[in-house]
């Protein structure tokens, strides 16, 4: 690390910052939430799971100094999103950094037999929900003339590969979403970051698969996937640089991957 960008890191650490994380209650946002607890900042964690939050809520306060709110609401509903931001403070409406992490995958299907309540869910929550949260939060964040907006995308909004027609389409408007969010925000001081992971293993394939747990454990067998703390390192990394730098788009893989549907597995 040059002398440069630690002295950043230190400043960064010693200010704080006000973290909004959505779907923190596992995988890479839960993660996430860990690594900018170890660094003292206030995290405003969501999701729909309000056990899970609590408990994790739990645990941060135990293992950093860090401040931390807990919001449970569906991504999918825009009353009740505005019903928990109004909750905040105003200093909290307005978070320097906002992670739309939040996201599944359902079934795995071509499409003349795919499920479309599957469907709904996917564009519900991976487009709308990400759209939801944003602009509940962005006018706040304009007022501040600051702010740190990170996506998380996929090498699925990349390339479409075989039966993930609908998932990989929403990861695709993530993409593009993204991109013009870069554009509109630009006049109000507002980074725009897409992170697009390929391979990790979190609750994502248990999800897809609907529970069926020996068939998720399948798609990691043979190779070493993305942890969810890989992907959190990442993350965090892209809030520490300079204010005058941005990582507009950044797709992250295993070194075992590399395509969506190209992985090299031990025989």
């Amino acid at each position: 690390m040059d002398k440069v960008h630690l002295f950043n890191l230190i400043l960064y650490n010693r200010m704080g910052k006000t973290v909004f994380i959505t779907g923190a209650s596992s995988g890479i946002g839960k993660a996430t939430a860990y690594k900018f607890a170890e660094n003292g900042n206030t995290l405003i964690i969501t999701g729909r799971r309000v056990e899970k939050l609590n408990e994790l809520a739990s645990e941060l306060q135990k293992k950093s100094v860090a401040e931390v709110i807990v919001l449970a609401f569906d991504i999918r509903n825009r009353n009740e999103i505005a019903n928990a931001v109004n909750l905040l403070t105003d200093q909290h409406k307005a978070p320097d950094i906002l992670i739309n992490n939040a996201g599944l995958a359902l079934g795995l299907e071509p499409v003349n037999t795919g499920n479309q309540d599957d469907w709904e869910t996917m564009i519900d929550t991976n487009i709308k929900g990400l759209l939801n949260v944003t602009r509940a939060l962005i006018p706040f964040m304009i007022e501040k003339k600051s702010g740190h907006i990170l996506n998380i995308g996929s090498i699925a909004g990349r390339e479409v590969y075989l039966n993930g027609n609908v998932y990989c389409a929403t990861k695709a408007a993530v993409d593009s979403i993204s991109k013009a969010m870069r554009i509109d925000l630009l006049p109000h001081g507002i980074k725009v970051t897409q992170i697009a992971p390929g391979a990790v293993e979190t609750e994502f394939s248990k999800v897809r698969f609907g529970g069926d747990e020996e068939r998720a454990s399948a798609i990691y067998n043979g190779f070493a996937p993305l942890r969810p703390e890989d992907v959190a390192e990442v993350i965090h990394y892209a809030t520490t640089l300079p204010s005058h730098v941005n990582i507009n788009d950044l797709l992250l893989m295993p070194a075992s991957q590399a395509s969506a549907t190209i992985i090299q597995r031990k025989s």
